[in-house]
């Protein structure tokens, strides 16, 4: 099976689970799906105010320059090791 596809399979497989990540949990799932699907981090960071999305942007512009396939393979492991404790 390609990255690619694993990827796609990865974003689905992740809808079922049944417990809720940790917060950590998803802002690694949320950094990683968006450096591998487009790539550096671009756009004006958040205000103070809104912190969820600050958090967001601050986790994926720590990935700034990881290339795509890594960033896929790293969110592919991620979500089989929760299909593994939160199912």
């Amino acid at each position: 099976m390609s990255n690619a596809t694993a990827f796609e399979q990865a974003q689905r497989d992740v809808k079922t689970l049944t417990r809720r990540p940790d917060n950590n949990d998803l802002l690694f799932l949320y950094a990683h799906f968006k450096q591998g699907s487009e790539g550096d981090v671009r756009g004006k960071r958040p205000g103070m105010l809104d912190m969820v999305g600050r958090a967001k942007y601050d986790a994926w512009a720590k990935l700034k320059g990881m290339d795509s396939e890594q960033a896929m393979q790293r969110y592919i492991d991620k979500v089989n090791a929760l299909l593994a404790t939160h199912k």
